[in-house]
């Protein structure tokens, strides 16, 4: 399985806070049937910055030590990056790091109580420069919960995005697990990555994650999101489902 976002390099965030978590989080990802993660620290969210330089040190040196340590994981590149205004202008001087370096997608993570006002606009400028942002996590924005159609707009808009596997499972509690079921229903997600950053309540949880998509939805859904993240970590281009409307919003999911 590959695993599109996760906090697993340490000290740089809000993941693990030593090298040996991060090598235990890696060990628990291959027990679970993952092969390649996307480490993806936050950069710019107001707590956290992370250059690019950095990540990609950091990343390099972690995957020879995983070689060293015959832990069977490819750590790729990335970034959770806060969207805000200059977003293109920090792209063109190559501060921020777009998935695996390939300049094709980017995770893109939006404040957790709005979907800020310049959304669809930088989805459109990203796009023009060739660039599909990923929206991290939508299902848990209030925005987003208190008005399904902004998520609707940035998909149509050309965005693609990402649940996080515990919301799927109930970690975030039943609202959260209904609304991205909801998101599921009408072709508004296009991956499902764990969001791990710790071997505890921020767990990789990928493959209970899909086993209840299995569940609910047939195996062919499981397939759809596993194949686009294949199609992702070969920087080709993915065959999206047509995005549906929501008839209303979730009333009272808070």
């Amino acid at each position: 399985m590959i695993d599109i976002h996760c906090h697993i390099l340490p000290y740089i965030d809000d993941g693990p806070s030593n090298f040996q978590d991060c090598l235990d989080m890696a060990s628990r990802a291959v027990s679970s049937g993952i092969t390649h993660v996307f480490a993806t620290p936050h950069h710019l969210n107001g707590r956290y910055e992370n250059p690019k330089i950095e990540v990609l040190r950091d990343v390099n040196n972690f995957n020879k030590l995983l070689s060293q340590l015959d832990i069977p994981l490819v750590v790729h590149l990335g970034q959770e990056l806060r969207i805000h205004p200059e977003l293109v202008n920090s792209l063109e001087n190559d501060e921020i790091l777009t998935l695996d370096n390939r300049g094709k997608y980017l995770l893109l993570e939006l404040p957790s109580g709005e979907v800020p006002s310049y959304a669809q606009e930088l989805v459109y400028e990203l796009l023009l420069k060739g660039i599909t942002p990923i929206i991290a996590h939508p299902e848990r924005n209030l925005g987003i919960i208190e008005d399904s159609n902004l998520l609707f707009e940035l998909v149509q808009e050309g965005a693609l995005t990402q649940l996080t596997s515990g919301s799927i499972i109930g970690h975030f509690g039943k609202k959260i697990k209904h609304f991205s079921n909801k998101i599921i229903d009408h072709h508004l997600a296009h991956f499902v990555a764990s969001d791990a950053h710790n071997n505890g309540s921020r767990r990789f949880t990928l493959q209970e994650a899909y086993e209840a998509i299995t569940k609910t939805y047939g195996i062919g859904y499981t397939m759809y999101f596993k194949e686009n993240a294949e199609l992702l970590i070969k920087g080709q281009s993915l065959s999206i489902s047509q995005p549906l409307q929501m008839k209303k919003r979730i009333l009272g999911i808070f």
